[in-house]
């Protein structure tokens, strides 16, 4: 699920969640150079690319009584690099950078025509590991 909100023209807040389905195939491309050089490979540590791929819903839930909110579906596929080291004994960082493509299904919710726009994949992650 994904949430998000939005204020209407008389400022009142609208609060709504989203089904949002993402799969990221990864390939760690230097393991072995890692394992070679003595260097940790636990919890995937190394450098990535990935196939960020996404998909928002128009299936929405919404907590306010409001009978104009559509939301628009979208898809995403967004190849990735990344890199995945650990942080002392139990926390992992990791950093992701990638540029792709995002296609709105607008027509769906009422406008005029679906459209398509490059989109970034930037995200920096911090895990425990227990």
């Amino acid at each position: 699920m994904n949430s998000g909100f939005f204020s209407d023209e008389n400022f009142m807040f609208r609060l709504f969640l989203l089904l949002l389905v993402t799969l990221e195939p990864r390939w760690y491309y230097n393991l072995g150079k890692r394992m070679k050089n003595s260097k940790r490979i636990d919890g995937n540590s190394g450098n990535f690319l990935s196939l960020y791929t996404s998909y928002h819903s128009d299936l929405w839930i919404t907590f306010n009584e409001d009978d104009n909110f559509k939301p628009v579906s979208d898809v995403s596929i967004i190849p990735t690099w990344g890199i995945r080291r650990p942080l002392g004994k139990h926390f992992i960082y990791e950093l992701g950078l990638g540029a792709g493509y995002r296609y709105y299904f607008s027509k769906q919710a009422g406008f005029e025509k679906d459209r398509g726009e490059i989109s970034f994949n930037i995200n920096l992650r911090v895990g425990y590991d227990f």
